[in-house]
């Protein structure tokens, strides 16, 4: 029986009272290509569950788990090792509450943590002040230009050719709305020319580093010209171990910074749930999306912890909202705390070093085949190179050899004929010479 708790009176109100023709007008700004009839979905009606179970098990014995081949994808999701004592941790009773933290009096632990990420997530960033997460680095990305157009009172958001496209697709679904985005140029293995797209109208100019490609970019210049015009400097980072080796954006002159914690006590899960991290100055902590959580005393002096700031839509003073974000990745950002707690500065910077020594050495390896060329000059442990031959077909090849190549850059730029040869490679602390080996072998046998 299906639940139905509104009559068709109720909703011919509703839609009266919004100035709505019907449900369908609704769903205006949601993309045609996006829509999809009852008729799309080849499923029946009923099934029992040992079937339903069946079905299921099959569907995922088709996958290749990043751990059970040579894997060397990245483009925004980073297979690193993730210590056995994350998983146990995150499970103790003081981190389990049975509800959000409005009560302070029995979430504390959770509190506890939230208000350790931020104060990791400050410290990483190079920023003053840090929330308590957001959904992922894409959505985080979002949020950060609605902030900057609500700041700077102006609606034109300027992203770089080198920010994930998926991170573009992102703003430009939410920021469309309240302005103007404006992509600039791809150039995979260079900097665009970004400052001279920067005028008087500009909210912001968002810049990833490394970008898309692995390419580590230099913020400053860029920081100045913005700045020069009145618009914010918006960092995006989607390999937070990075920032364990290279200067934090504050250091370069950000407003804001987005990043994506998946690399830090999450794996891959193919495709999530990750964490978003977001940080800024204090000066723009009242336009910051999301939750902040502070320290404070109880009536009798002793440390406590509370929720310091929630502009969120769902709360009593709704109309005051700066955001629709209706909760932080709380379990995905316990495990990125406890990791990083793990591993501290100096295990930081340590993993930070042998991810960026492992993947120089294989590029390296892979620049000396013939017919490939390395694109990106200056890198993390991400980078381009340039095949002879079109990166889609080359991957399924080397996939059917039992070795995960990486990113052809055509899949996240279809557009673009000129990424068609293009390979993103990502090599971690996961990767061992018998996996370089395993690549270069088979690279050799494809092309």
């Amino acid at each position: 029986m299906r639940y139905l708790p509104l009559t068709a009176d109720d909703r011919r109100a509703m839609l009266a009272k919004i100035g709505a023709p019907n449900v369908d007008a609704l769903f205006r700004d949601v993309p045609k290509s996006a829509m999809a009839g009852l008729s799309a979905f080849d499923l029946p009606d009923t099934q029992g569950e040992m079937e339903v179970e069946r079905a299921l098990t099959r569907l995922a014995a088709r996958n290749v788990a990043a751990g059970a081949a040579p894997f060397f994808c990245g483009a925004g999701a980073y297979k690193h090792h993730v210590p056995s004592a994350v998983d146990h941790l995150i499970q103790r009773s003081e981190f389990l509450t049975s509800y959000t933290p409005y009560q302070p009096e029995i979430a504390q632990g959770t509190l506890q943590y939230l208000f350790e990420f931020q104060t990791q997530v400050a410290l990483l960033t190079g920023m003053e002040v840090a929330n308590a997460s957001l959904y992922d680095g894409s959505t985080a990305t979002a949020e950060a230009v609605l902030m900057a157009q609500r700041i700077t009172k102006r609606g034109k958001a300027i992203l770089s050719g080198g920010l994930h496209p998926h991170y573009a697709e992102t703003v430009e679904t939410l920021a469309n709305l309240t302005g103007k985005v404006s992509r600039a140029p791809v150039t995979p293995g260079s900097a665009e020319d970004i400052i001279a797209l920067i005028d008087d109208e500009t909210a912001c100019v968002v810049v990833q580093s490394p970008d898309v490609f692995g390419l580590i970019r230099n913020l400053r210049p860029i920081a100045d010209a913005a700045h020069a015009k009145g618009a914010l400097l918006i960092a995006v980072v989607t390999e937070i171990v990075s920032l364990g080796l290279l200067e934090p954006p504050g250091a370069q002159g950000a407003d804001i910074v987005a990043a994506e914690g998946q690399s830090i006590g999450n794996g891959l899960n193919f495709g999530g749930p990750y964490v978003g991290l977001f940080a800024t100055q204090e000066k723009f902590l009242r336009q910051m999306p999301g939750r902040l959580t502070g320290e404070t005393v109880d009536a009798q002096g002793r440390r406590g912890y509370v929720l310091t700031l929630s502009t969120r839509e769902q709360h009593i003073r709704r109309e005051k909202a700066t955001s629709n974000i209706c909760t932080n990745s709380g379990l995905c950002c316990l495990a990125f705390t406890i990791h990083l707690s793990l591993l501290g500065e100096e295990g930081l910077t340590r993993l930070a070093r042998i991810n960026h020594a492992k993947a120089s050495a294989l590029a390296d390896r892979l620049a000396a085949l013939p017919g490939v060329e390395l694109v990106t000059s200056a890198f993390f442990n991400e980078f381009t190179v340039k095949l002879p031959k079109p990166a889609g077909a080359v991957v399924e090849a080397l996939a059917q050899k039992g070795v995960i190549a990486g990113v052809p850059a055509s899949r996240l730029l279809s557009r673009d004929r000129a990424c068609e040869n293009l390979l993103i490679v990502a090599a971690t602390e996961t990767n061992t010479d018998e996996d370089f080996d395993a690549l270069v072998s088979a690279l050799e046998e494809v092309l």
